[in-house]
């Protein structure tokens, strides 16, 4: 929870978390999505017709009815806000920029069109909900007579069930033993143990902030399919998050470490 939250009532800084938590996990899923649609178009033409199409159902059911929702609650009680208020405007111009991208994926001819219409997408959307968490959100929740427990609530009242954020999970320090590997030695000593990931999507999550890690990496797994798999970048062993993965999805992912550091971490989290 960031300090500017601490000032909050105690029910608004609750809501602040959980909607930091959901645009993180949308996010992440989106940054997997996108993951998966590259390495396609690449190797499967008709895999990435797939991907692509998925991709964009995701931005119709999850994105976009968010953005629109925000306009709705969200954005006209920041707009009272003078230090808000070309804010603003500036990200319903955007909205507008992440609505015409999705019309491009969705209309994309050929993989390499789609996956720039993909990359440009998560950027955008990446630099959007910075804006929200770090300035918007904050602002409204320490504005005196605003409550924005209950307007997020009002927020989720307009969306499908699909699209209500979950609750922020604690994050712990309890280190579990270290997971079975699902064949070979991940590559350690180069006996040719570790399986060729040239055709996994990969995420890297060493750049991503520390708080948004994990809601990343949970949300991008939700976009990898049954007998496909996501290889993970990070920068030490992420014991804990392997922990949550499994909490979340009982026996489904199957872990091997394909590097051990000392600087880099790859593991290939493989969706039974």
């Amino acid at each position: 929870m960031s300090a500017l939250t601490v000032a909050s009532a105690p029910e608004d800084a609750l809501a602040l978390e959980a909607a930091e938590a959901h645009q993180a996990r949308t996010a992440g899923e989106l940054a997997g999505r996108v993951a998966l649609l590259t390495t396609a178009a690449g190797t499967d033409p008709s895999a990435a017709e797939r991907v692509r199409a998925g991709l964009a159902a995701f931005c119709d059911r999850e994105v976009l009815p968010y953005a629109a929702a925000k306009e709705a609650v969200l954005y006209p009680a920041a707009r009272t806000m003078p230090d808000a208020r070309l804010l603003i405007v500036s990200l319903v111009a955007e909205h507008r920029c992440l609505a015409a991208l999705v019309d491009a994926l969705r209309e994309a001819e050929a993989p390499a069109d789609a996956v720039a219409d993909a990359r440009a997408l998560q950027v955008l959307f990446e630099e959007h909900i910075a804006k929200e968490n770090g300035l918007v959100l904050p602002l409204l929740a320490m504005a005196p007579g605003v409550s924005l427990a209950a307007l997020l609530t009002r927020l989720h009242d307009r969306l499908p069930s699909a699209g209500t954020p979950r609750q922020p999970e604690p994050e712990t320090n309890t280190e579990p033993e270290t997971p079975k590997k699902a064949g070979g030695c991940g590559g350690a000593c180069g006996c040719g143990g570790a399986r060729e990931e040239a055709d996994v999507p990969e995420l890297d999550v060493r750049a991503v902030p520390h708080s948004l890690r994990h809601a990343s990496v949970l949300g991008a797994l939700d976009a990898v399919p049954a007998g496909g798999a996501m290889v993970l970048l990070a920068s030490h062993d992420p014991l804990p998050l392997l922990a949550r993965i499994e909490d979340r999805h009982p026996g489904v992912f199957t872990v091997e470490y394909l590097e051990r550091g000392p600087e880099t971490w790859r593991l290939r989290l493989g969706h039974r």
